[in-house]
C-alpha cells in the first residue's frame, strides 16, 4: 500500500477569498482612472447648461418660456445675499467649530454702515461696501479679542449678548439707523433695476466663494481646520490658536458685513427690527442644514431658507392655502417650523446636510464615476462644534 499525495490545484482553478479579490479589484480600478464616454460628457454638459440657465438666464428672463416678475427677481437677489451670509457663518461653525448666536449683529452693522455712507455721507455704493466690510472686520476683531479666553458655550453666550446689545442699543441710535422710521437706501448707479441688481449680488457671491476657496487652500485655512479637530493638538504643532481663531472671526465679520450692505441695497428700506434674534437662528439653521464645511451645500441651504423666510417657496409650490387651512400657519412663518425639522433630519439621517445629499451629483458633474456613497458622513458633524 502506497501513500498518495494529493495534487496541488492548478493556478487557474485557485479562487481568492472574496475580501482579497475585492481589494485587488479596487486597486486595479484606482490604477486606471475613470474616464467618461462621449455620451457621459454630453450628459454632464447638458446638466451644466441647465444649471447655468437656472442661475444666469432664468432670473433675467433670457431664453425662458415664462416671465419672472420684479418681486421674484428680488427674492433671487436675497437668496444670493443669504448665501454670502451662510458662507460667513460657515467660516466660524464649519472651519473652526466655533458657534455664533449673534450673527445678525454683523449683518445689521454692515447694512446700516453702508446705508449711512450712501445716504448721510453722500458717497457711492462702491465706497460704502469696503467701508462696511472694514467696520465688520473691526467689530469682529474687538469682540474676538475680548472673548478669546472663552470657549464652547461661554463663547456662544458672548456672541448672543453682543447680538442683543446691537439690537437694543446700536440699532437704536437714530442718527445712525434712522430709528423706528428706518432709512431709505438707493440702489447703486447702473443697478437700480432689480434684474441688474441680481447679477451684482451674484458677482459678490462668486467673489466670496473664490476668497473662501483660496483661504482653505492656504496655510491659514489648514490651521483653521486643525483647530476644529482639536485645538490642543493644533497648539502642540505650533499653531497659534488664538490668532487663527481671531482671523476666522474677522473673515466671518467681513463676509457678513458685505452681505448686510447688499441686503440694505436690495430692500431699499431697512429698519432695526429686521436684525433680530430670529434672523440669527435662521442663519444658523441654513448653515448647518446646508452642510458644514461644504460650500455647495451651504449655498443651497441658504437659498432654500431665503425663499422660506418670506413664504416665497411656499407660494411657488402653491402650498400657502393648504397650510393656512390645515394648520393655520401663515406662509411667512413656515420657515421657522420647517427649519427645526430639517435640522433634526440633518442630525439623525444626513449628518453632512444638503452637501452630503448632492455630493454624488457634484462628483459626477466633475467627470468622476457616479458613486451614490460619495460625500457620506458617518458622524454627526454638529458634534464637532465646541458649544
Amino acid at each position: 500500500m502506497t501513500d498518495t499525495i494529493p495534487e496541488a490545484p492548478e493556478e487557474s482553478t485557485r479562487e481568492l477569498p472574496p475580501v482579497v479579490a475585492e481589494q485587488i479589484d479596487d486597486e486595479v480600478e484606482d490604477a486606471a482612472p475613470f474616464r467618461p464616454s462621449v455620451r457621459g460628457w454630453v450628459a454632464r454638459g447638458l446638466v451644466w447648461a441647465l444649471l447655468a440657465w437656472v442661475v444666469f438666464a432664468l432670473p433675467g428672463n433670457f431664453l425662458s418660456p415664462f416671465q419672472l416678475g420684479v418681486s421674484d427677481v428680488g427674492h433671487a437677489s436675497k437668496a444670493a445675499i443669504f448665501a454670502i451670509i451662510g458662507l460667513s457663518l460657515n467660516v466660524l461653525i464649519g472651519y473652526t467649530g466655533t458657534i455664533s448666536l449673534g450673527h445678525q449683529a454683523f449683518v445689521g452693522v454692515g447694512a446700516f454702515v453702508s446705508a449711512y455712507v450712501v445716504v448721510d455721507m453722500g458717497l457711492e455704493f462702491w465706497v460704502a461696501v469696503p467701508i462696511a466690510a472694514a467696520v465688520g472686520g473691526i467689530q469682529a476683531a474687538l469682540l474676538g479679542a475680548v472673548s478669546l479666553r472663552l470657549t464652547g458655550l461661554y463663547f456662544a453666550l458672548v456672541t448672543l449678548a453682543y447680538g442683543l446689545f446691537a439690537e437694543e442699543t446700536l440699532f437704536g441710535i437714530t442718527a445712525f439707523t434712522g430709528g423706528e422710521g428706518g432709512k431709505n437706501v438707493p440702489r447703486p448707479l447702473g443697478f437700480e433695476d432689480d434684474f441688474a441688481f441680481y447679477y451684482l449680488c451674484l458677482a459678490f457671491l462668486a467673489a466670496v466663494l473664490w476668497v473662501d476657496w483660496r483661504l482653505m487652500r492656504s496655510k491659514g485655512g489648514r490651521a483653521l481646520q486643525a483647530l476644529r479637530e482639536n485645538p490642543r493638538v493644533a497648539s502642540s504643532y505650533g499653531i497659534n490658536v488664538k490668532a487663527y481663531t481671531l482671523m476666522a472671526f474677522v473673515v466671518s465679520g467681513i463676509f457678513a458685513s458685505i452681505g448686510g450692505a447688499l441686503l440694505a441695497q436690495q430692500s431699499t428700506f431697512i429698519v432695526p427690527e429686521t436684525f433680530n434674534f430670529q434672523l440669527a437662528l435662521i442663519f444658523i439653521l441654513m448653515t448647518v442644514v446646508g452642510g458644514l464645511r461644504n460650500r455647495v451645500g451651504v449655498v443651497i441651504g441658504s437659498v432654500v431658507f431665503a425663499l422660506l423666510e418670506e413664504g416665497t417657496l411656499v407660494h411657488l409650490l402653491h402650498l400657502d392655502g393648504i397650510l393656512d387651512s390645515t394648520i393655520g400657519l401663515p406662509a411667512e412663518f413656515f420657515g421657522l417650523v420647517i427649519g427645526p425639522i430639517l435640522l433634526l433630519l440633518t442630525i439623525t439621517l444626513y449628518p453632512g446636510g444638503i452637501g452630503q445629499q448632492v455630493a454624488p451629483i457634484a462628483q459626477w458633474l466633475r467627470g468622476k464615476k457616479l458613486d451614490l456613497h460619495a460625500g457620506k458622513v458617518t458622524e454627526v458633524e454638529v458634534n464637532d462644534v465646541r458649544a
